[in-house]
């Protein structure tokens, strides 16, 4: 299975990160970072057509399965991923085309935080945009990271979501 990961969070070093690179290495996936793009916010005329949200989706048409990583940020994704999300209204006004050549591909969530368990809210936004997209929605990993011993556990983590994936 051909898997890309686009994680987008605040600290490209952190507790995600980890995560996704773990994931990374077991599974082959490409990871796409979104803090090294730039992607503008969701734009009603559309004059933003030339950054690099585009080039992104038109390079994860070709993968089967695609990860979402994001740390928990006030019980929902970072703000990175969310722009993210909000432009994939792109794809359902004027690159229609290109949405649909996602649809029937897999989606999943990588995530990180804080408390021990994960807020519900946090993974409606990846199952509604799943559901309307017509993706396959097969689950959220999350991993609850409160001492340093918890950092141990992010193999194990990325082990699980590749599990749930395939």
């Amino acid at each position: 299975m051909n898997i890309a990961v686009i994680l987008g969070t605040s600290k490209s070093d952190g507790n995600t990160r980890n995560l996704a690179e773990s994931f990374v290495d077991l599974s082959g996936a490409k990871l796409f970072d979104l803090s090294e793009f730039d992607i503008s916010f969701y734009d009603y005329e559309h004059e933003n057509r030339s950054d690099d949200f585009l080039p992104i989706v038109h390079e994860l048409v070709g993968f089967d399965h695609i990860v979402f990583a994001s740390p928990v940020y006030w019980y929902s994704m970072s703000a990175q991923l969310k722009v993210f999300f909000d432009r994939l209204s792109d794809l359902l006004t004027i690159e229609k085309g290109l949405g649909r050549k996602l649809k029937g591909k897999s989606i999943s969530v990588l995530s990180t935080g804080y408390n021990l368990k994960l807020p519900d809210c946090f993974v409606k936004p990846f199952e509604l945009t799943a559901n309307y997209m017509q993706l396959e929605f097969k689950g959220c990993e999350y991993l609850a990271i409160q001492t340093e011993s918890d950092l141990g556990k992010v193999s194990d983590s990325a082990a699980q979501a590749l599990e749930n994936v395939t």
